[in-house]
Formats: C-alpha cells, structure tokens, sequence
C-alpha cells in the first residue's frame, strides 16, 4: 500500500529553464541547459537546445549538460533518463524511470550530484546504441528532479529537461521537411485576431516549429507585424498539426496579404494567403499560395551569393572609372600641330595608353 503521494511539476529546459523545487516557488529553481554540440550540428539551432544526434548502430553519444541550483540551500538533484513520446503536437517526456530504447541506452554521470546553494554541476550523458539497433528516430528526455515532502504524506516532485532526439541508421541522416497548408483566420474568446496553419510533416524527422507571420497590403495599405509563433508544436513523422499565431487586439480585420514564415532546424518554408478576421469564431479556409520551399541553409547562401555579386559589380564599376578615356579636341588638336612625335598633355589623376581612345567607363 503507497502512503505517499507524489504531485509532480515538469517544465523542459534548454537554457536554465526555472522549476520550482518542492519547497516554495520564492525560494529559487533548479535549471538546466545542454553544454555541447557536435560540429555536423552546429548550424542546427535545435541542436544548440537539444540533443539531436544521427548515428550508425554501435556509437556512443557523449553531451554535458549544466544543472544549476537558484535555492537558497544544498539540494540533491536525480539525474535520469526517461521515455518520450510526440502526440497532438506535444513531445512528452514520461515521468519516472519509464523506460524506451533510447532511456534503456542512456546513462547520466553523476547521477545524484548534491548541488549548493546558487551553484551548478556538469553531468555527462552517455548513450550506447546497441550495434543491433533498428534503424528510425526515437525520443527521451534527461530530467533533473527534486522530491521534496510537503508533509501529510505528500511528496512534491518538480523536474526539468532535456529532449533527446536521436536518429539512428547507416549514411546520411532523413531529410527534415514539411509543407504549409491551409491557413484560417479566427478570433480568440478574449477577441484577438488569430491565425491558424496547418502543417504536414513530410520528411524523415521530427520538427520543432516556429515562425513569424507579416500582414501587408491592409485596409488603407496599412502593414503590420512580424507576429511570432506560438513556440512548443512539435510534428511527429507523417502528421499534421496547427502552428498559431496570435495578434494584437488592435489589429483591422483586414482584407490582409499574409506571409508565413515556418521553421524547424535548418529547415524553411514560405506561404501567402489573402484573410480576413471575422468578428468571432473562423473564418473560410483560405488555401495558400505562392508556397515557397527551401532551406534555411539554401537561404543563407543565397544571401551570400548576393553579397558577393554586389561586390564585384562595385569592384567591376571601380576599374571602369579608372580605365583609359578620350582625349578633348583641344589636346588632340595641339597635338596634330606639334607634329607627328608630339604627345598630348596629361590630366592629372588619369592615365592615358593612346590619344583618342573611346571613352568606356566613368570619371
């Protein structure tokens, strides 16, 4: 028979993300935040906050993390590993020792780390992937707990932690991709415009998205904007869920040209559609138009290539105002009456290879 009952908080974390631990939410937080990323990852912001590897069968993934401790006294923190799952959109971590493939894999060092008051602690996280393991994605999350009794058989529970994403399989890790679909204009109960888009997972990986949305061409060509996403959806393979963006109460029903901007990692996805708010409820489904898809590497090197064109056209027109120009008459003139040997005199600042050279560039 269970005489204790454990009421638990849980909150994920990638940089010190504030938990209370048991005794009172005034007395500090327990946080935590990953430490390292691999160098294949290091554009990957997903990999700056969680653990996100691809591995063959048979490696061994190592990550620090840093557990901080905001309480005014020395608190023992459980450092563990536990299942995790996708659905609705959620990725929810097990509470417990719940044991996957990934958990069962994973080891935390130490793992009851006494941690004084406003100090931290560096753990290292180890999963060995069996060299028999299946290949696909799998998921888990480092908790860092604190139990606490709360008195008359209560037992207060709080953790806080870090996702683990890991892929395993030969070659190159799945493509990461997913398209925008149809976007529905709302209004919430407390009367703010809302915009809800529906987004299908179509590659190899789980997505963690976010985004901002830009409202142009507005009632007397007013614009307005960016809005962000709401942050925390999470599309498992295969789904489809809605990315929401809530905005200012002030902002017109419109008609509005709306650009999306959606993201997950280094992946981006561009989409329009034409809304209007209604006064409550949705709207008609509006189908987008104008989906632009590439990656947000493919973005950055674009930029790059662009910046480069400029200035080598600015290198191109420098040269041109420094090449060979057409003598005046007057000089030319001068010249002819000098005789066959006489030269033309010389302008200062610019150099000349032959008398009555067609003028090709700019002073």
């Amino acid at each position: 028979m269970v005489s204790n009952l454990a009421v638990s908080a849980v909150a994920f974390g990638a940089t010190a993300v504030p938990q209370p631990p048991a005794s009172t939410a005034a007395a500090g937080s327990i946080g935590i935040r990953l430490l390292d990323v691999p160098a294949h990852e290091a554009n990957d912001p997903r990999a700056r906050l969680y653990i996100v590897d691809h591995v063959a069968p048979g490696a061994v993934v190592e990550r620090r993390i840093e557990v901080s401790n905001s309480t005014p006294s020395t608190t023992t923190v459980a450092l563990y590993a536990a299942a995790a799952t996708i659905e609705s959109g959620l990725f929810i971590g097990d509470v417990g020792n719940t044991a996957n493939d990934v958990s069962s894999w994973t080891s935390v060092t130490p793992a009851a780390p006494q941690i004084s008051a406003d100090g931290t602690v560096t753990a290292t996280v180890t999963i060995a992937v069996p060299s028999a393991a299946v290949s696909g994605e799998r998921y888990a999350v480092v908790w860092a707990e604190v139990r606490t009794a709360a008195g008359s058989g209560v037992t207060e529970v709080s953790r806080v932690g870090v996702r683990i994403y890991l892929s395993v399989g030969t070659g190159t890790a799945p493509a990461a991709n997913f398209t925008i679909g149809s976007v529905t204009a709302e209004r919430s109960p407390q009367g703010n415009p809302v915009v809800v888009a529906w987004v299908h997972n179509t590659g190899g990986l789980a997505l963690d998205m976010s985004g901002t949305l830009q409202l142009s061409a507005g009632p007397g060509g007013l614009s307005a904007g960016p809005f962000p996403a709401a942050l925390g959806v999470t599309l498992a393979i295969g789904s489809t869920e809605p990315v929401t963006i809530t905005l200012n109460e002030v902002v017109p029903t419109g008609p509005w040209l709306a650009r999306l901007t959606l993201h997950s990692g280094l992946t981006e996805r561009h989409a329009q559609a034409t809304i209007t708010f209604p006064l409550s409820g949705t709207s008609a489904t509006m189908m987008t138009v104008g989906t632009h898809h590439r990656s947000r590497a493919a973005a950055i090197a674009a930029t790059i290539a662009a910046t480069l064109l400029v200035i080598a056209t600015a290198l191109v027109l420098l040269r041109r105002r420094h090449r060979t120009v057409d003598w005046p008459a007057p000089y030319a003139t001068r010249a002819t009456e000098r005789g066959p040997s006489a030269r033309p005199a010389q302008l200062p600042g610019v150099r000349s290879a032959r008398p009555r050279q067609r003028v090709s560039g700019l002073l």
